[in-house]
């Protein structure tokens, strides 16, 4: 069912077409909330220059032919020539009784559907998650849950690396002070040092590093022996990232890996084809395609090396390969990448290589999801007192201890129920606190503000959720049954809090279209707010029939909107707090 946008965009683009042509009828009427109406039509500006006449007349041409009596109660052109509209208020309590007759909240599925690949989260085998892969993990998750609730067949992708020059040092340097044969007593923070070890050597022995290179040719070629000591790394590996994942909640699990190895085989057959094309040209003895306005500080034309001098393949071969599966094998008609913003160029380069190679077009469309670091408290990226990344793991430690503590301090719940709330609570925090920020933002990582039970977080959200739920205890009224009941609205906090409620669907469908999950996170806060200012304005298990029954139909409503938010950020919600 339509939000009031939509339906007044529906009938402002009739108006518009009656008054001034059919080619109009897929105008923006450019609606946006008003401060002296519910919502404003900003198009009479931009269109009287277009029509050559005063924006005030075209907005009175506009209002003449606008079918709204239904759904306004007041229309009027004010200022140079905004439309304002103020909804009735029986509309809305009519809009929302639907709401809450839906399972779906009237969230309508997405048309067209498409197949979409997200790929998102892309650990490093041999090494521990850190900090940086927290951002990439939840925002591709929240964007997964949102396309996927929308009817589009989403696949998730989790191209882990595990393949290249880095292994051939690991496994010579494993070889070299005998741990090849200690496979099962090694932890990922053992394979951490033994890779920082064997950096160093490469960089300063010549020796080792003409050994790593021909262990690199072993691997590739499928010599059993390393392909034995490179498959144990990746076991040990994928243990961790299995843990992690479990622990965050998020729906990655072992079918989504689409590891660099995978690719291995096919990238002969991709450079050729890209030969066949003629989009190599050799540079330096690499083979290159140079797509058309990518250019260095020199002016000159930057390259995409899909093959080095050396013959060997590397990363972008690998992303090249990867968006002709997707396309061809998977036939995703939308490719989703949650990677840091330092990849920018990367993508972009990829990405106009790949429609040179016909392998994205018109029905095809690649996005790079880029977003921000994560700051400590000094602006610098959040490092421990030693300077290196912090641990993923650490994280979440801490973030479980700092909840437990919490939730300990709160109330008076049992201490099973006490050790899944803190659970929950820590990782909505840590969730929602990232989410919450524009995407493309770097952001300061802060504990206080982040467990705060108080503004714009995760924990805020999660107990106006069970404040709800108490009520309905104390009410001995089933949530579900009260949702059946007439909505009248007669106060102005009554009616703010339904009017808001009717926005979830165009969020929603916003987020899946910008790929920016801040803007659901702005609005359930905004929801939150809205339900806070009703519950002290307006008594509700003490209202007299038929308004107490219209308030607790309210109050359901807005526990499953905030629930179903607050879900597809892949948010738990206790039933108690």
């Amino acid at each position: 069912m339509p939000d009031p946008k939509s339906e007044l965009t529906r009938r402002f683009r009739a108006a518009m077409a009656a008054a001034f042509g059919d080619e109009l009828a897929d105008t923006d009427p450019l609606i946006r909330p008003s401060s002296f109406g519910d919502l404003q039509a900003n198009v009479a500006m931009s269109l009287a220059k277009q029509l050559g006449r005063p924006p005030r007349e075209v907005a009175g041409a506009i209002v003449e032919r606008l079918d709204a009596g239904d759904l306004s109660e007041r229309v009027e052109v004010s200022g140079p020539g905004f439309v304002n509209v103020t909804l009735r208020s029986d509309w809305i309590a009519g809009q929302a009784e639907k709401l809450a007759a839906d399972e779906r909240l009237g969230i309508a599925l997405a048309d067209p559907l498409e197949t979409v690949v997200v790929d998102y989260s892309a650990p490093n085998v041999a090494k521990e998650m850190h900090v940086g892969h927290l951002r990439s993990t939840v925002i591709g998750d929240a964007l997964t849950r949102v396309l996927g609730f929308l009817g589009h067949r989403v696949i998730r992708q989790n191209h882990i690396g595990d393949w290249g020059a880095p292994f051939g040092m690991l496994i010579e340097h494993l070889i070299d002070v005998g741990a090849a044969d200690a496979g099962a007593d090694w932890s990922v923070g053992d394979l951490n040092l033994f890779y920082q070890q064997a950096r160093e050597k490469f960089d300063s022995d010549p020796d080792f590093a003409g050994r790593a290179r021909r262990r690199v040719v072993a691997l590739q070629t499928g010599e059993e022996a390393t392909l034995a000591l490179w498959r144990q790394l990746v076991d040990e590996s994928m243990r961790h990232f299995r843990a992690i994942y479990e622990r965050l909640g998020v729906l990655l699990n072992d079918d989504d890996i689409d590891a660099e190895s995978r690719y291995n085989p096919v990238l002969p057959e991709v450079v050729a084809e890209l030969e066949a094309k003629g989009l190599l040209e050799e540079s330096r003895g690499a083979l290159c395609v140079f797509p058309p306005g990518f250019t260095g500080r020199d002016g000159e034309r930057l390259p995409l090396i899909v093959r080095n001098s050396l013959g060997a393949y590397n990363y972008v071969t690998t992303d090249l390969a990867a968006v002709r599966k997707r396309v061809r094998e998977l036939g995703a008609t939308r490719l989703v990448y949650v990677v840091g913003s330092p990849q920018a160029l990367h993508f972009s380069m990829v990405f106009a290589a790949s429609a040179m190679a016909c392998w994205l077009d018109e029905d095809h469309r690649a996005e790079h999801a880029q977003f921000g670091s994560v700051l400590g408290a000094d602006g610098k990226m959040l490092r421990t007192r030693s300077g290196d990344p912090i641990k993923l793991i650490d994280l979440l430690d801490e973030a479980d201890q700092r909840a437990a503590k919490i939730v300990e301090d709160r109330g008076e719940l049992d201490a099973t129920t006490r050790s899944a709330v803190a659970r929950a609570v820590a990782m909505g925090a840590l969730k929602y606190f990232d989410l919450s920020f524009q995407r493309e933002r770097d952001y300061v990582f802060d504990w206080d503000r982040m467990l705060s039970f108080d503004g714009n977080t995760g924990p805020y959200l999660q107990y106006a959720v069970t404040r709800i739920h108490s009520i309905f205890r104390r009410a001995g009224v089933d949530p579900a049954a009260a949702a059946t009941a007439r909505i009248v609205l007669a106060e102005p906090a009554e009616r703010a809090l339904a009017l808001k409620l009717l926005g979830l669907g165009e969020v929603v469908a916003a987020v899946a279209e910008t790929l920016e999950p801040h803007r659901l996170c702005t609005y359930l806060f905004e929801l939150a707010t809205a339900f806070t200012d009703f519950y002290e304005a307006c008594p509700v298990l003490q209202a007299d029939q038929p308004v107490r029954e219209s308030r607790l139909a309210l109050c359901s409503l807005v526990a499953r909107s905030l629930t179903l938010g607050l879900d597809l950020l892949g948010i738990q919600v206790p039933e108690r707090m």
